[in-house]
């Protein structure tokens, strides 16, 4: 640390995050993870063993490609005995021994007890090396200790056996026997375990970006895939952006948009900076690994203000069992969190799904493709939708997925027969309403709709409407409601919603911001839309539709020089940019047919553009 703060931080968190993916690959749980020790728990010692042997490979081979003086050797405590479980946590003589244990170690080595080597002597083509019976404290009787020698033995090929794990049975909060456990540890320091509870460094509530709201809030991160195939990405997305949308449901949380959280996504980040950046109290994190028609789930719930592990899950179930899991996880966060519902709400936050799980997983990666705006990915949603539909043409989230994808693809130019193509999405979206009014987002996918279509205004703002008072925490509703209003001509009250989005992502996206800049400009205050505009461009340099709306609010305040600068970024991005084109693909949404001529069409045409 002293050397180079950074760069060792930057080591642990990568080293730390390789040694969770291996504890879970070989069917353990992290209990906790402190600074720079991991405690895990296995249900066979075989597994435990090989763990750690993996690790240990792994990590060697890593620090083989750095300076000697930047190297991170971890020591491993193996021992197989009794703990007693308590509300998430691990405690008595087997975890202290295999803490012991773990600074009899040699750097970058494996020290086991007597009663994990009797488990897996035979079982696993390792050498091992007797170091005799170890007085260690805080343990009356002397434990006998092995060091694991790495390097396989020489085993006849006909002679090799399987590996299989050997279970055993755990109960919560009784004596539990038989439980193999690991501890981690860097260098030589030692962490007693002993009745000690787990602990994280806590984030300052003082340092964080944003206020703690005066309710409950979390960031729910992406879990991570952990199964062989990649394809299973969209899978565990889709898991945390379901136990998000159950969040989302009840009013006495605040929950950050999926659009924020997920910028985490492949990134090895602290709960404690997750935390201070989100400006949230807790964050859920978790893992998925699918095999087949079986999955196991982890999640974890920690508290960033204080650095307690508030829970720590595993669940192996059935694939079919997915729907029913999700609720699981999202009402244990809730009770966790020591949210109190009234009665019935806890039946209108799970929403209605489907129990075809082939469609359940067409609509995920429909929603994925939907996320980008093209022709290309659209046309993929809509055919995945269609798809969902004939499997289970109950479904509402499929009619929603195929009203929206056909929308975009209007948006984009994908038809000829434009009302044509709207009349269907607008018939797949009142569809999906009636299979399931409590669906938030069906209600401001019909609000689009009416407007692209019908220019029905009023219908537009009374579903964005209704999507808020279904999901009082989500951005994306108070977003849709906030878009209507300002495109109908209300912009203090449109301005105010969307501000009201924005406090649920604090990672913007660009068209929050872009439409909160329009709603400024068409108020007369270009400064602030002029301020707006310009954040966009810091995040999206190549943002055309904000290098416009930009060049129009410097003509509109007077700056038509600078308004000049804009329209040379607006050309090098898009060389065909035709003002009358773009004036009539975008003014087709106000209310005030006469606002896209004097805010878009004449501030573009005087600063050059034609």
């Amino acid at each position: 640390m002293g050397e180079n703060e950074a760069e060792t931080v930057k080591t642990l968190t990568s080293y730390r995050k390789i040694m969770a993916e291996l504890i879970q690959q070989h069917r353990g749980r992290v209990i906790d993870s402190p600074g720079d020790n991991i405690l895990a728990e296995f249900a066979s010692v075989v597994d435990a063993v090989q763990c750690s042997v993996a690790a240990q490979n792994e990590f060697k081979a890593r620090n083989a490609e750095l300076p000697e003086n930047r190297r991170m050797v971890f020591r491993i405590g193996v021992n197989l005995g009794d703990v007693i479980e308590e509300e998430g946590r691990i405690y008595g003589d087997g975890v202290n021994i295999a803490a012991r244990l773990e600074s009899l170690a040699d750097p970058g080595g494996i020290c086991i007890s007597k009663t994990a080597f009797d488990q897996i002597e035979t079982k696993l083509p390792l050498g091992y090396r007797y170091i005799g019976e170890q007085t260690v404290k805080n343990i009356v009787k002397a434990v006998a200790a092995y060091k694991v020698l790495m390097e396989p033995r020489i085993i006849d090929e006909e002679k090799k056996e399987q590996t299989k794990g050997i279970s055993f049975w755990r109960h919560k909060s009784v004596l539990a026997g038989a439980v193999a456990v690991v501890i981690v540890i860097i260098g030589g320091a030692v962490w007693n375990f002993y009745w000690r509870a787990p602990k994280i460094e806590p984030a300052s509530v003082d340092k964080m970006a944003f206020p703690l709201p005066d309710k409950p809030s979390i960031a729910v991160l992406p879990f991570d895939n952990m199964s062989d195939d990649p394809k299973q990405e969209f899978f565990a997305d889709g898991l945390a952006e379901e136990i998000i949308n159950g969040l989302t449901k009840v009013p006495q949380v605040f929950v950050i948009a999926r659009n924020s959280s997920f910028t985490y996504k492949g990134k090895n980040m602290d709960v404690k900076q997750v935390g201070r950046e989100m400006g949230v109290k807790y964050v859920l994190e978790g893992s998925v690994r699918r095999e087949g028609d079986r999955v196991r789930i982890t999640a974890q719930l920690v508290d960033a203000t204080s650095g307690n592990h508030i829970f720590s899950e595993r669940y192996d179930r059935d694939l079919k069992d997915i729907f029913a899991l999700q609720d699981e996880i999202t009402m244990k966060v809730l009770t966790a969190m020591r949210v109190k519902w009234a009665y019935g709400e806890h039946e209108r936050a799970m929403a209605k799904g489907t129990k075809n799980l082939e469609a359940y997983f067409k609509v995920l990666q429909g929603w994925e493709y939907c996320q980008i705006v093209n022709k290309e990915s659209q046309a993929a949603a809509r055919q995945l939708a269609e798809e969902a539909i004939a499997l289970d043409r109950g479904y509402a989230q499929a009619y929603r997925l195929l009203a929206q994808a056909i929308a975009y693809e209007v948006a984009v130019g994908t038809y000829q027969h434009r009302e044509e193509a709207l009349s269907r999405a607008m018939e797949m979206a009142q569809k999906a309403v009636s299979l399931d009014d409590t669906l938030a987002g069906a209600h401001a996918t019909l609000g689009y709709i009416a407007l692209m279509l019908n220019r029905d205004y009023d219908k537009a703002i009374a579903e964005g409407e209704r999507a808020v008072a279904l999901e009082p925490n989500s951005a994306e509703a108070y977003f849709s409601l906030g878009s209507y209003l300002i495109w109908s001509g209300r912009f203090e009250e449109g301005i105010a919603h969307l501000k009201k989005a924005l406090s649920f992502t604090p990672i913007a996206p660009a068209r929050y911001l872009n439409l909160l800049a329009h709603g400024y400009a068409a108020m007369g205050q270009y400064e602030e839309a002029i301020s707006i505009y310009k954040k966009v461009i810091q995040i999206h340099p190549d943002h055309r539709n904000a290098h416009v709306g930009l060049a129009c609010a410097y003509v509109l305040s007077g700056r038509e020089e600078e308004a000049r600068t804009q329209i040379k970024e607006i050309l090098r991005i898009d060389p065909k940019f035709s003002v009358r084109g773009f004036v009539e693909a975008t003014g087709l949404l106000w209310k005030d047919q006469d606002f896209a001529e004097k805010f878009r069409y004449e501030p573009l045409r005087k600063a050059g553009l034609k």
